[in-house]
């Protein structure tokens, strides 16, 4: 990931509406419709920012390629070219962060995203790193492979990341990915991503979620000079 990173890289797209005029008259061209439609889109729609323009179809497809901001910019949805799979990224307001809202160990940043104002996080200085966050299953696409990654950057001075991080990943059904991650080995300057994990999701497990944490604060070390962007969460092979 390069500095300029946006999930628009991550060939980012949306779902349609209901066929109108020529095309509900054709059973057939309906049906090929509705099925670019993303899973639960309506459901997921109701927290969008801003209206969405359903007067063709093509319109709509453009906006759900682009992506479009949900809860107060918090988050942002787009659905995948070829797949038509429901895509995310959270952004860090749309996380549990500890001690966020302390000046004095984290600070607010404003930043563009696609020419949009968002609200990255800069860790300033603490010796108890925790970061989660979580996606409901059903805001998600049956049987596509997903993946799952913290956007964050490393920028001088920066100290204490001499001790790998902890990265988790927890699905529905209880199981879990955990590795470490060396943040000390990363380029500074430039947005990176910090792979979380993969995972598919199944109709059962609507009722679920897919957690995921940063964290480490056994070693007792102060840390400074980490970037949080937030959480993308795609199919394999989006990018």
């Amino acid at each position: 990931m390069g500095s300029g990173w946006s999930e628009e890289q991550a060939a980012q797209s949306q779902p349609p509406p209901p066929a109108t005029g020529s095309a509900a008259s054709h059973g057939g061209a309906k049906v090929a419709e509705v099925k670019q439609l993303g899973h639960g889109l309506e459901a997921i729609l109701k927290d969008a920012d801003s209206a969405v323009d359903r007067s063709s179809m093509d319109k709509l497809h453009d906006q759900l390629h682009a992506g479009i901001f949900l809860n107060k910019r918090t988050k942002k949805y787009w659905m995948d070219k070829k797949s038509n799979s429901n895509c995310f990224m959270l952004f860090p307001r749309a996380l549990s962060i500890t001690w966020s809202e302390e000046s004095k160990y984290w600070k607010w940043k404003a930043m563009e995203e696609s020419s949009n104002p968002i609200e990255a996080i800069e860790l300033v200085n603490v010796c108890w790193l925790e970061i989660h966050g979580k996606i409901k299953a059903s805001e998600l696409s049956p049987g596509a492979w997903y993946e799952a990654a913290f956007v964050v950057m490393i920028k001088d001075p920066a100290y204490g990341w001499d001790v790998p991080v902890n990265i988790r990943l927890k699905r529905p059904d209880g199981s879990k990915q955990e590795r470490k991650e060396d943040m000390e080995e990363k380029p500074r300057g430039r947005w990176v991503e910090i792979p979380i994990g993969d995972f598919t999701v199944q109709d059962h497990d609507n009722g679920g979620e897919i957690e995921f944490s940063m964290y480490e604060y056994e070693g007792g070390q102060w840390k400074k000079g980490m970037f949080l962007k937030g959480v993308v969460i795609r199919t394999k092979g989006s990018v």
